[in-house]
């Protein structure tokens, strides 16, 4: 009995002993990526894998660009599509919440996120694409430590640079490139807003640009631009 306690004693204490360390490790990262640009995001390492499953030779398309050589006009489709509020929260969007669970509740399959610019970067970032209660809590967490840490400003800049945007494309300036052959900085309001259209599902969209359902949320989201702020 004795030896039983004490050896799940020490079990718990490693168990914390390693949540801890990661944790310092979520930290550390976070901490370097204040000033410091990321040269590749978890989800970005696992599309390459999966790529290169087919194709040894396969590369991602992904170029760092800085915040102000960013369309104004595509800075405000991505907020209007994905976080109206993000200036106005602290990670987390609870009426956007209510409302996703309240539509999947009625249609009875997930249709909805709820999830805010913040947490769909600490997912991007850190995490897998599997839907877990683990991984959600873990999102939560890193939402947590990135809005404590890096300014609104700093957490768009970082996300505009990494979200998927096509088969293999990560980042506005490769998006740009891709869909429009032109830079970030020269995305003009209806491409900007077709392009944040295209977010929640790039690789279909990517295969299918002129769908009508990409079509009517594209114009939905042209129509709310004018309506949201992005961070200077």
């Amino acid at each position: 009995m004795i030896f039983t306690r004490r050896f799940f004693g020490r079990l718990v204490l490693l168990v914390l002993g390693i949540l801890l360390a990661y944790h310092l490790w979520l930290l550390a990262h976070i901490w370097w990526w204040i000033d410091h640009n990321p040269a590749q995001s978890a989800f970005m390492e696992t599309r390459l894998e999966i790529m290169q499953d087919k194709d040894p030779d396969a590369e991602l398309r992904h170029k760092w660009v800085p915040y102000e050589k960013i369309s104004p006009s595509l800075k405000r489709a991505v907020i209007a599509s994905e976080d109206a509020k993000f200036l106005q929260h602290e990670g987390f969007d609870w009426e956007g919440i209510q409302t996703a669970w309240e539509k999947n509740l009625k249609k009875g399959k997930l249709v909805a996120g709820g999830s805010t610019i913040s947490q769909q970067l600490a997912k991007n970032l850190f995490l897998s694409s599997k839907r877990t209660p683990w991984r959600k809590a873990e999102e939560a967490v890193i939402t947590v430590m990135l809005e404590n840490m890096m300014s609104k400003r700093r957490i768009f800049e970082i996300y505009l640079n990494v979200i998927e945007w096509g088969d293999g494309v990560f980042g506005a300036e490769a998006a740009a490139r891709h869909y429009y052959k032109t830079s970030a900085r020269n995305i003009g309001p209806a491409q900007a807003a077709k392009m944040a259209a295209m977010i929640p599902n790039p690789r279909f969209y990517d295969k299918h640009r002129n769908t009508r359902g990409l079509n009517r949320k594209t114009a939905i989201i042209q129509r709310r631009m004018n309506y949201v702020y992005a961070p200077r």
